[in-house]
């Protein structure tokens, strides 16, 4: 491989959006469930870096950019929580039946929720990572909402500036030169702040009508990996109340496992991404 997160590959909406996707193969031979991962908010597939390659020694690992982040085309008809689910699916369409499983991060958490439960038969896992729940009511309060209408106006005024990557330096330590490269040049735009707006603008509104009809996903195996630590935003309380969401959506699952990820805040991928393998090499190798 030329670059850590694999060789480079586009996979055409059913609209005719070009994703891009980067793609480790796996080891030789390898006959289980190929793992595709879905990034946070804002997050590039380069989030993913110190979690995907490690994978691929099991499997076959996929990591790509939604719709308006990375290198991806942005999507004139908005940036629901449906149309990111139907762009997911997509994505698992072009590399074959599956089986598949999908690890979501943040808020790529109700993302693969609601793709699996689209395609059932085709999923055998789901891990999500320090996940966005419904069942968490702190998302949903005057606090939580004033923060968000604060903060992207002035993330926003930051990538003008050339400002925001000074915000989130923390992230592009210890990481291998390419992917922060990528980074670099993809991770901190304007462009990026307004697809997280568009984004933002339905996704508590639409995950609030899950608190009543969320998606089915029957017996397919839900392992959560929650953060241990405040930090990044969370205070102890948000985080508890964080976890306590995390144990419920495990609860749920008939073969739900619940981790603490003890060192870590909301960026897991970052500060533990040994946690993340296991649970993800754990799922690949559960027998079918």
């Amino acid at each position: 491989m030329t670059h850590t997160q694999g060789a480079p590959e586009w996979v055409v909406t059913r609209d005719g959006r070009r994703l891009h996707a980067m793609v480790h193969p796996g080891p030789e031979g390898a006959t289980g469930p190929t793992v595709v991962f879905e990034a946070g908010a804002a997050a590039t597939r380069s989030s993913w870096a110190a979690v995907q390659p490690e994978v691929a020694r099991y499997a076959r690992a996929i990591v790509y950019d939604r719709s308006g982040l990375g290198r991806s085309a942005p999507d004139p008809g908005g940036r629901t929580l449906r149309r990111m689910a139907d762009d997911l699916n997509d994505v698992l369409d072009h590399f074959g039946q599956g089986p598949y499983v999908l690890a979501g991060h943040s808020a790529g958490g109700p993302i693969v929720r609601q793709a699996a439960a689209r395609r059932p038969e085709r999923i055998a896992g789901l891990v999500l990572v320090d996940p966005t729940d419904e069942a968490a009511d702190v998302l949903f309060g005057r606090a939580f909402r004033t923060g968000e209408r604060v903060m992207l106006p002035a993330g926003a005024l930051l990538a003008r500036l050339g400002l925001l990557k000074v915000v989130f330096r923390g992230l592009l330590r210890g990481i291998p030169d390419d992917v922060r490269r990528d980074l670099e040049r993809e991770a901190f735009t304007v462009g990026t702040v307004r697809t997280q707006r568009e984004q933002a603008r339905t996704f508590l509104d639409e995950l609030a009508l899950w608190r009543q009809d969320p998606p089915v996903l029957g017996d397919i195996p839900v392992t959560v990996v929650s953060g241990g630590l405040g930090g990044g935003g969370f205070s102890a309380g948000m985080r508890a109340r964080a976890n306590a969401s995390h144990a419920h959506r495990v609860s749920l699952s008939p073969a739900g496992r619940h981790v603490i990820a003890e060192r870590s805040g909301h960026y897991v991928p970052v500060t533990e991404p040994d946690v993340i393998v296991r649970e993800i090499v754990r799922m690949t190798s559960a027998p079918a």
